[in-house]
């Protein structure tokens, strides 16, 4: 790989990074800090982001509108696959039954796998029909705000 091809992707991760934080997720990028936050109690929703288009064109606006809801969970995080290892393959054993994913959507609830959103739910749809998927889990499995 070109050094220019690696600057170019450090920017997009780095802009990626950025979009997710701004919408109000908290990043975990160690093994330590999925442990602790995905076996509070309350519910939890990790997005499992990517460099991928369908991330950028899909996934995190639809995280960025979803929680704009009567119902939400009570912590929003994120892991980023391809880039915090250690943090995304912890996340992923908490998701029981489903293949890896990237970009996806875990809801938990008191440290249990309530919902999941798998990139076939993403890719090729648009971002309000990801929010409508996530927002009807948010109303059958969280509290009011």
């Amino acid at each position: 790989m070109s050094m220019d091809f690696n600057i170019f992707m450090n920017d997009v991760v780095q802009q990626a990074r950025k979009e997710i934080v701004a919408a109000g997720y908290t990043e975990l990028k160690t093994a330590e800090e999925v442990d602790e936050a995905l076996n509070k109690k309350g519910t939890t929703l990790v997005m499992v982001n990517s460099v991928c288009g369908c991330a950028g064109g899909i996934a995190r606006p639809a995280a960025a509108h979803a929680i704009h809801y009567d119902k939400r969970p009570d912590q929003l995080v994120t892991v980023f696959a391809g880039q915090d290892k250690e943090a995304t393959a912890r996340a992923r054993e908490m998701f029981t039954g489903y293949p890896p994913s990237s970009p996806s959507f875990a809801l938990l609830k008191d440290g249990k796998l309530v919902k999941m959103v798998e990139r076939h739910e993403i890719e090729g749809h648009d971002p309000m029909s990801v929010v409508a998927n996530l927002q009807s889990a948010f109303e059958e499995y969280c509290e009011e705000v």
